[in-house]
């Protein structure tokens, strides 16, 4: 069952050690089939050199596991509440990464500073509020996609594929698993930018509006040009971010 989307998963879910982006089991990625209705995601706890294509769980959007032997991630709640929403994602990361969770925890989003930034991200990168003691005592993972839906009721999670969680960690999403792998690595590479900048100036203004939405437009905009004008998404399906991203957001 769903042998394609098993291997994407599977792939993308090593791709995060191979980018240096968990420690331990910290973190997870899930894929969607969308004509299924059936989400496919890592197993709790289970180390990545481990993970093999039959060791990914099958899920239906109400989190009932409909094929797998192991658990699901105990983030699979979460995961859910974002395909429920979201239609046009199908795939999804959540990690700890250093960088990015340094922002989580400050509650603090990250400011747009750069045109490594604007290549991904539309703006800044948004954090969401802190849970209210309720949330997290009853349907906490759940509660975790609500705010994090809550925090995009005025954002486009296309404009803006990742989000921070206040006093958590980040997740990031795309079109494909592996793209949101791609969003998760270039998420933490601004995060860490961002951090440095901010260490030589304070005061450092934001990108200027224009520049931003240059850089922003001509990669996702109607008339984007960057790149090659072919279709990528079968590929990008089964390869894994460092076959598919190439040379790194900044570059010509």
């Amino acid at each position: 069952m769903f042998k394609d989307l098993k291997k994407a998963v599977c792939r993308a879910n090593r791709e995060l050690a191979a980018q240096g982006l968990i420690k331990l089991t910290w973190g997870n990625v899930s894929g969607i089939d969308r004509a299924k209705g059936l989400v496919v995601i890592k197993p709790s706890g289970v180390p990545y050199d481990a993970l093999r294509p039959e060791s990914m769980v099958v899920v239906d959007l109400d989190g009932k596991v409909v094929a797998g032997k192991l658990r699901p991630s105990s983030d699979t709640p979460t995961h859910l509440v974002l395909y429920r929403a979201w239609p046009q994602i199908g795939g999804i990361v959540h990690t700890h990464s250093p960088y990015a969770t340094m922002f989580a925890q400050a509650g603090r989003g990250i400011p747009c500073l750069g045109t490594t930034h604007a290549d991904t991200f539309y703006g800044e990168i948004p954090v969401t509020r802190t849970f209210k003691a309720t949330e997290v005592e009853s349907d906490y993972e759940a509660n975790t996609g609500r705010i994090i839906v809550e925090r995009f009721a005025n954002l486009s999670p296309e404009e803006m594929p990742a989000v921070l969680v206040a006093d958590h960690a980040p997740f990031a999403w795309g079109k494909t698993p592996a793209e949101a792998v791609e969003h998760a690595v270039v998420l933490e590479e601004v995060a860490r930018m961002a951090v440095g900048t901010l260490l030589i100036s304070k005061g450092i203004p934001l990108v200027p509006q224009y520049l931003m939405e240059k850089h922003f437009r001509r990669k996702h905009g109607a008339s984007a040009y960057y790149g090659q004008q072919q279709p990528q998404t079968l590929n990008q399906e089964n390869k894994p971010p460092s076959a598919i991203i190439g040379k790194m957001p900044g570059s010509t």
